[in-house]
């Protein structure tokens, strides 16, 4: 069935028609306007009946359903500039580890011989080198600093470079380093290679689903984080033998955040997120704001989380 174009008149008459109470029509034509319905309407699940009777509980208005779009909007705000902070921490760590040992100039820390022997991960060596040099002759002519030393020097230092890196390609790179400079690194954030490897995978990912604003608030990873004390320690519960928060949804992103901001970053960060919660609270009254959490796989002890050690 083909999709049609819809006026802002026929979209509020389609929204009432699944039983959203449209108090303001002027209003919902301006936000429909402004936001598009269909970015909008992707807010729509927790209002509705139930998965079978897709038509919103009776007396959910237009703004509650406006306010959980701008509770996310202003979530993926939040989460973005944290995950920055992470992603030039670790961009800052591993350029000042490589640099130190193989040296400042491309031909020098881009070698093969720098990174891991595994025979098995040859190919992905040469991949990710590949990409890295890639990204050198594209994006390095559109920024002042990288320029600069090209035009001055005729190279690019490692720590220059990694501004223009995308956060995935430094996963990468980590991911091929011999083990004693994935060591040198996990130590930092006293955790174990495989553990990094996949909390730079998961935060890359919603880096992406942040830039380009997506639905987060009840997104979910393909990838798992492992149980950790943190788990234990909010006794979070358990069902088939797996906790039902803190794997694969927004509260295992807060999870490695912990882990990799400093305290007084992830206070920060734990701060605006309940002053987020609690201005969407006000604006809720068919659901409650433990469905929200629910979604968000958010423990209702979460805030606990920012005074354990």
């Amino acid at each position: 069935m083909k999709k049609e174009f819809k006026t802002l008149e026929e979209q509020i008459e389609i929204l009432r028609k699944k039983g959203l109470v449209v108090n303001d029509p002027e209003y919902a034509k301006e936000i429909l306007f402004r936001e598009n319905y269909f970015f909008l309407n992707g807010y729509r699940h927790l209002f509705m009946r139930s998965s079978v009777d897709k038509r919103y509980l009776e007396g959910t208005t237009f703004e509650e359903l406006y306010s959980l779009f701008l509770f996310d909007r202003e979530l993926r705000n939040i989460l973005f500039k944290n995950i920055l902070v992470i992603e030039n921490n670790v961009k800052s760590i591993i350029s000042y580890q490589l640099s130190l040992k193989y040296g400042y100039r491309e031909k020098d820390y881009l070698t093969p011989k720098n990174f891991t022997s595994n025979k098995e991960k040859t190919k992905q060596v040469a991949d990710i080198l590949r990409k890295m040099k890639r990204q050198i002759n594209i994006n390095a002519p559109q920024h002042s600093a990288t320029m600069h030393y090209v035009n001055n020097y005729g190279y690019i230092p490692l720590w220059v470079l990694v501004k223009v890196l995308s956060f995935g390609i430094v996963g990468e790179l980590y991911s091929i380093l011999k083990k004693e400079d994935q060591i040198g690194i996990s130590e930092i954030y006293n955790i174990d290679i495989d553990t990094l490897i996949n909390y730079l995978t998961i935060l890359s990912n919603y880096r992406n689903l942040c830039a380009h604003e997506d639905i987060v608030y009840e997104n979910k990873t393909q990838r798992k984080i492992e149980d950790n004390k943190y788990h234990k320690l909010l006794n979070i519960p358990i069902m088939d033998d797996e906790y039902i928060y803190g794997k694969s949804d927004v509260f295992a992103l807060i999870i490695i955040m912990k882990q990799m901001l400093s305290q007084e970053e992830f206070i920060n960060l734990m701060e605006e997120i309940n002053h987020d919660l609690e201005n969407l609270e006000l604006n809720l009254h068919t659901i409650s704001i433990d469905k929200v959490l629910d979604r968000m796989g958010f423990p209702k002890n979460y805030n606990e989380l920012k005074d354990l050690k």
